[in-house]
């Protein structure tokens, strides 16, 4: 059993400021001293890079579609080890779900899951009274739910808020803070800029976070809050372990240990972070490359890694960056292995929108007005350095731009209700796909051992043209 202090941050639906409040929250608690983690449900890595931003530690996503629900509490004990207090943000609506299952994959049932307090997040600049009914159902729907209470936002006036608070303390519900409407400010980064201004160490996100965490500090009773996530019980399962996963998947590599580069910036990388953790295990070397600065691959790379959490509007950075597009193909064409999920299959293709990429891939990208957004449970269509033909993943797409083709000679992926995607091409894996490697541990013992003979066999010789047909 391990203790964990926690809170689950909820709303009743989009829209009632959960991401600032939990950014807000964690950096209160953290500038008072004490150890904090913020972990985000669902597969949204931005909200999680600017939640371990705040806690000065990486954020995680908790997905259950991603990563099975088995693992939902072994992840969150393993990313909280050692805190003062953990704060889980939710997503949607208490008892949403991006994918329809809300009794396993919502807000709700992480926080059942997890024996978590969940406080609730109330937008109230339109209601009055009406807040006690609007809580009382949310805490009725579901008798397994631990509501322990509320935040306002948008508060009126000191004599609106006295009106929310009797309504709320006749039904028996805490309310652990009061926020007016011009207390959390749009200050957080426009959200086109992705995970770029946390992995970069801007100063504006940084003053955002500072911004928030102020906020909330002035606004929030965080004693009561802290003594409410203390009061939650010891977890029911040990944390996980990337050690146990990859010797369970067949690793680790004992040879010397292979470079691998994974594409980030200074305050950490665009993968989940079980990704580096599971590659370490592996016996590779992690070191980060930044895709908009780094010239050059690290002196030694044997593998690069380009996940999921790089943004697609960051293309003429990308294409600004000839020297290292150049390096990149360079490592592909001498069959070294690549992974490149979500946007990195973008960067690996010829062009996107007119702009050169790195040209690994005999591809168009171009930009749409639409999201494709949603999970897919693919079937691996090739064997490759992710998975062997036949295997079957669950991910997680999120993106405007298409790639034309949308599959190589051998494709990636292929899934009920769509045409294979993706491409496979001597080591490289490209997709727009976006699996958790934490549900697929084999990933990253595949990877080092490709990285390894690719430290010792010969190189191929080059196909004319450097790219797949």
């Amino acid at each position: 059993m391990t203790v964990v202090p926690r809170l689950v941050l909820s709303a009743p639906s989009s829209g009632h400021g959960t991401n600032a409040l939990a950014i807000g929250l964690l950096a209160a608690v953290a500038d008072r001293g004490l150890d904090v983690a913020g972990f985000k449900v669902g597969p949204d890595q931005v909200d999680a890079g600017y939640l371990g931003l705040a806690a000065g530690r990486p954020g995680r996503t908790i997905d259950p579609r991603l990563t099975g629900a088995d693992r939902v509490v072994p992840l969150f004990a393993h990313g909280a080890e050692g805190v003062g207090l953990a704060v889980v943000q939710g997503s949607m609506g208490l008892y949403d779900s991006l994918a329809g299952r809300p009794e396993t994959e919502s807000t709700a049932a992480v926080a059942t899951a997890l024996r978590s307090p969940v406080v609730m997040v109330v937008d109230v600049g339109a209601m009055g009274q009406s807040v006690a009914a609007l809580v009382h159902g949310f805490r009725a729907y579901d008798e397994q739910l631990w509501l322990g209470g509320v935040i306002l936002n948008r508060v009126a006036s000191t004599r609106h808020e006295a009106l929310l608070r009797e309504a709320l303390d006749d039904i028996g519900i805490p309310v652990y803070g009061a926020l007016r409407r011009q207390d959390l400010p749009p200050v957080l980064p426009a959200r086109r800029h992705g995970l770029v201004p946390v992995l970069g160490g801007t100063g504006e996100a940084g003053r955002a976070v500072r911004r928030l965490g102020e906020a909330v500090a002035a606004t929030v009773d965080l004693e009561r809050l802290l003594g409410l996530a203390r009061s939650a019980p010891p977890l029911p399962a040990s944390g996980w372990s990337p050690e146990a996963e990859v010797t369970a998947a067949g690793g680790p590599f004992a040879g010397d240990r292979p470079l691998v580069a994974i594409a980030g910036g200074a305050g950490g990388n665009y993968s989940h972070v079980e990704t580096t953790e599971l590659l370490r295990a592996a016996g590779a070397e992690v070191v980060t490359v930044d895709p908009l600065h780094d010239e050059a691959l690290p002196a030694g790379t044997r593998a690069l890694v380009v996940g999921g959490g790089l943004p697609e509007s960051y293309a003429e950075q990308l294409s600004a960056n000839r020297r290292l597009c150049i390096a990149v193909a360079e490592l592909a064409r001498t069959g070294r292995p690549v992974i490149a999920e979500g946007a990195g299959l973008l960067w690996l293709a010829r062009d996107l929108d007119g702009l050169p990429m790195c040209g690994v891939l005999d591809a168009v990208g171009a930009s749409r007005d639409g999201l494709v957004v949603g999970y897919r449970t693919a079937t691996a269509q090739t064997d490759s350095v992710v998975a062997a033909t036949g295997a079957v993943v669950t991910g997680h797409k999120e993106h405007r731009a298409v790639l034309s083709p949308r599959a190589g000679q051998r494709a990636a992926w292929s899934w009920d209700g769509g045409t294979p995607e993706g491409f496979v091409w001597r080591g490289v894996h490209a997709s727009q796909l976006v699996p958790h490697w934490a549900a697929h541990p084999g990933v990253a013992v595949r990877l080092v051992e490709a990285a390894a003979r690719a430290m010792v066999e010969p190189v191929a010789a080059p196909r004319p043209g450097g790219v797949p047909a």
